[in-house]
C-alpha cells in the first residue's frame, strides 16, 4: 500500500484515498480523470504551436515569391515611336489651298481741300457684285462666301491649337527621366490575372503633354500581346503623373506629342 500511495500518477492512489466513502462524488471521477485531461491538454498545446509556426512559414514563403514575381524591368525607356505597321493605308494627303475670293478694292475716302483724285471708288453695280477689300485681285470662281450676321462679321471657326512633334524645348517629367522611372515603377500593378497566365511584354503609349503641362491623349500604339489589363493599367499610370514641364518652340509653351514604352516583365 504505501509503494502505491508514494506514486502520485497511479490510479489505486485515489482507490486508497476513498476506500469505504461515496465514489459517486464528483471530486473522485476529477482524480480519476486527471492523468488523461492533463495528456490531453498537453497535445493539444503542442499542436497549436506547431500549426502556428507552419503557417507562418507558408506565407513567409508566399510574400517572397509575390516579391519576386512582381519586378518590373524598367532599366531602359526607349522615346522612339514603334515602326510603322506595313498593312496601314497611308496618310492622306494634305488639303489643296482654298480657292480665291474676288475682292474689289475700296477704301474709304478721305476729304482734303486740296486732294486730287487718283483711284476712283469703283462703282455700286460691281461693289454689289463683288466682295469689298483692301485690294483689288481676281478670283478663280470656286470661292465660297462665309455668311455674316447682323453685325457685319463673318462666322470664323477657331482654328484648334497645333499639337508639335518635335520643339526647342521637349517637355519634361519634372526631375528628369530617372524620377519618371521611378514614379513609374512605384505605382504600377502587375495584373493579377496576367502573373497568373505569365504574361509579359511592352505596351507603348502616346499622349499629348499641352502648355501647362497637363496630360491628355493618351493612347496605345502598341499593347502587350493579350493582356488588355497591362494596357488600361499603363494608361492609368500615365494619366496619374503630376504636371510636366511644358515643351516650348520660340520661347512659348505649346502642345508637344509624346511617346512612352512601359515593360511589364515578371521574375
Amino acid at each position: 500500500m504505501t509503494a502505491n500511495w508514494n506514486n502520485v500518477v497511479d490510479d489505486s492512489r485515489n482507490d486508497i484515498v476513498f476506500e469505504g466513502r461515496n465514489q459517486e462524488y464528483g471530486a473522485y471521477e476529477l482524480r480519476r480523470r486527471y492523468n488523461w485531461t492533463v495528456t490531453i491538454i498537453l497535445a493539444c498545446m503542442i499542436g497549436t504551436v506547431v500549426l502556428g509556426m507552419g503557417i507562418k512559414l507558408v506565407l513567409g514563403m508566399k510574400s517572397d515569391d509575390l516579391e519576386k514575381e512582381t519586378v518590373l524591368d524598367m532599366t531602359t525607356i526607349d522615346l522612339t515611336p514603334p515602326p510603322a505597321d506595313k498593312n496601314e493605308p497611308p496618310p492622306p494627303p494634305p488639303p489643296p489651298p482654298p480657292p480665291v475670293m474676288e475682292t474689289v478694292k475700296f477704301v474709304p475716302p478721305v476729304i482734303k481741300d486740296d486732294a486730287v483724285e487718283t483711284d476712283p471708288p469703283p462703282p455700286q453695280e460691281k461693289l454689289a457684285e463683288t466682295n469689298v477689300s483692301t485690294v483689288t485681285q481676281e478670283g478663280d470662281g470656286d470661292a465660297v462666301v462665309v455668311p455674316t450676321e447682323g453685325n457685319g462679321n463673318g462666322v470664323v471657326e477657331e482654328k484648334a491649337p497645333e499639337i508639335f512633334t518635335v520643339v526647342e524645348e521637349m517637355p519634361e517629367f519634372p526631375g528628369g527621366a530617372m524620377e519618371m522611372m521611378k514614379y513609374i515603377q512605384k505605382n504600377i500593378q502587375y495584373p493579377q490575372m496576367a502573373k497568373e497566365a505569365g504574361l509579359s511584354g511592352k505596351c507603348f503609349l502616346k499622349f499629348v503633354v499641352n502648355g501647362s503641362g497637363n496630360i491628355t491623349d493618351v493612347t496605345v500604339l502598341k499593347g502587350v500581346p493579350g493582356c488588355g489589363e497591362c494596357d488600361r493599367e499603363a494608361i492609368r499610370v500615365v494619366k496619374s503623373m503630376p504636371n510636366w514641364k511644358a515643351g516650348k518652340q520660340n520661347g512659348r509653351a505649346v502642345s508637344v506629342f509624346f511617346n512612352l514604352p512601359i515593360n511589364f516583365q515578371l521574375k
